[in-house]
């Protein structure tokens, strides 16, 4: 419910700014809001555990607010993604054989940005934070449930999925494009641990480090129209 709740707050603040054009002097500074939406690769670096990246997708909005003879933007809006990353484990503590485990993430992230003006509107560097609340991990496949974390001697996979729920990222992409449909990619990267919270739940780290660390990393290439 609170999740719930808390995006539909997000979705009312994006969609305040509509298409609407007022006057500051002789310069005419007009808001625009659209969709965007593409593949994701997404990551976790940690020394704690063994991880590959996994792939997932993002959508939302995204509002601008384009200021002539200006060098930059500025914009914001609301994304939903879903992402894959998969940890290395073992399906019984004493096991040599081990194989990755599946888990996703479901995020509802704000960024705001701006956007440096390199060729006009044609072609635009983008910079600034990112706030993100992010669902617990969550196991893909049930069977997977009781494997062991590798590096660690007792630690399970259904130990780890309580992590940090805000947090708190970093974003460097690039627009290319017309001024009403663009290219995007971006790079996003976690100032915060976001197994932040692991530390605090007396988790057995025997044969392991009993400090939890990592950023996450992630990945955006797609596409926005703007209306």
């Amino acid at each position: 419910m609170k999740h719930n709740q808390f995006i539909i707050l997000v979705a009312i603040c994006t969609c305040f700014v509509t298409k609407s054009f007022s006057q500051r002097g002789n310069q005419r500074i007009q808001n625009g809001i659209g969709l965007m939406g593409g593949i994701t690769k997404f990551d976790i670096v940690t020394s704690n555990f063994e991880i590959e990246q996994g792939n997932g997708f993002l959508g939302g909005t995204a509002a601008t607010v384009d200021i002539p003879f200006k060098w930059y933007n500025i914009g914001f809006g609301m994304q939903l993604s879903e992402n894959h990353v998969n940890i290395l484990g073992r399906p019984t503590s004493a096991s040599t054989e081990s194989e990755f485990i599946d888990y996703k993430l479901f995020a509802v992230q704000i960024p705001l940005l701006i956007h440096i003006k390199v060729f006009s509107h044609y072609f635009n560097v983008d910079v600034g934070p990112m706030f993100q609340y992010n669902s617990k991990l969550e196991l893909v496949d049930d069977s997977q449930e009781g494997y062991y974390i590798n590096n660690y001697n007792n630690l399970m996979a259904e130990d780890i999925v309580n992590i940090s729920q805000f947090n708190i990222n970093g974003v460097i992409g690039a627009s290319l494009g017309i001024r009403n449909f663009k290219l995007k990619a971006q790079y996003i990267y976690g100032f915060t641990n976001i197994f932040n919270k692991l530390e605090k739940q007396n988790l057995e780290t025997s044969g392991g480090d009993s400090r939890f660390k990592g950023n996450q990393s992630q990945i955006f290439l797609g596409a926005a129209v703007m209306f």
